[in-house]
């Protein structure tokens, strides 16, 4: 009676995961499936302790504890290896992670120098718009931040929906150092590694899928620079 409750409930369990493995994208499901083994193995122990079968229980804790360890292993590792594009300008930094196409930003000069764009809210941001008005550099940059932070951010900012979308500015000869964060790449990417970086990056932020003609320009003089040293 007891061996036909557990064979149900593991059944439901298989049943309620295969559910959940249908609904996860790719990335997601390829994260939970290292996760998912070791978990299952671990119920399959605490069935043999109930059922008195101490030997086996104790092999599949000790297996799912050493691949466990190992999924956890992997994912740290794959967080070091986290690929991001960096933009600079006078006023902002602004980080774009390659991966999940997060955009966070640091404000290097002003009032609110020092603080991340993330942590300010709607009124600062506002002020910080006005502010940076005179930079248009920064403020296109701001631009491409608050439409993926707010879509219709623009309708609650009293500025014009078509200013700073033009081409961008001449900034100055960008450095190959500059070009490397920019593709999110390390010194000495090959050539190979720096158009797929590119393609990449114009992924998230081409004007065409709703980005920043600005970034796209910085993103595209980069990849310049790099492959004229090819």
């Amino acid at each position: 009676m007891f061996i036909l409750f557990y064979i149900v409930l593991v059944g439901l369990l298989l049943a309620g995961f295969a559910v959940l493995f249908l609904r996860m994208d790719a990335k997601r499901l390829a994260v939970v499936l290292r996760y998912f083994v070791p978990v299952l193995l671990t119920i399959f122990g605490v069935i043999f302790t109930l059922l008195g079968r101490t030997s086996i229980s104790l092999g599949l804790f000790g297996l799912a504890a050493a691949l466990f360890g190992r999924a956890r292993a992997r994912s740290r590792s794959t967080r070091s290896a986290r690929q991001t594009s960096r933009v600079r300008t006078a006023a902002l930094e602004m980080e774009l992670d390659l991966d999940t196409g997060a955009m966070n930003g640091l404000v290097l000069a002003g009032k609110f120098e020092g603080r991340e764009l993330d942590a300010l809210n709607e009124a600062e941001l506002r002020s910080l718009y006005t502010e940076l008005r005179e930079d248009p550099e920064s403020i296109q940059v701001l631009e491409a931040y608050l439409d993926r932070r707010e879509p219709t951010w623009r309708d609650g900012f009293d500025a014009d929906a078509d200013e700073g979308l033009g081409a961008a500015p001449a900034s100055g000869a960008m450095t190959q150092e500059e070009a490397y964060e920019i593709l999110g790449l390390s010194a000495g990417a090959s050539e190979a590694e720096i158009r797929e970086a590119h393609r990449r990056l114009m992924k998230r932020v081409h004007p065409d899928t709703g980005g920043s003609v600005f970034l796209a320009a910085r993103i595209n003089e980069a990849k310049d620079v790099l492959l004229r040293r090819h």
